[in-house]
């Protein structure tokens, strides 16, 4: 574990001690807890990111050989 130091305005702080406490912690592992959470989902987002990346493209084999129109794929009958 290491060790440092921040700056808070006086109101934040106030709240941060007011959150730790509500879920039983202290300041110091409550923000721990927080941060390794926004860590984990920093590198989830990445690792998928990198995954849809590097997927090869596919071919689209469209109904009847041919596209839809814009008109046949915003038809829909609730819109109507």
């Amino acid at each position: 574990m290491k060790n440092i130091t921040i700056t808070l305005p006086e109101d934040v702080a106030r709240w941060l001690r007011i959150k730790a406490a509500e879920n039983e912690r202290s300041v110091s592992k409550w923000l721990a807890e927080l941060l390794e959470s926004m860590q984990r989902q920093e590198d989830e987002y990445e690792i998928a990111m990198k995954r849809y990346l590097e997927m090869k493209p596919r071919k689209i084999n469209w109904l009847h050989g041919r596209r839809p129109t814009r008109e046949e794929l915003y038809d829909r009958p609730g819109l109507r």
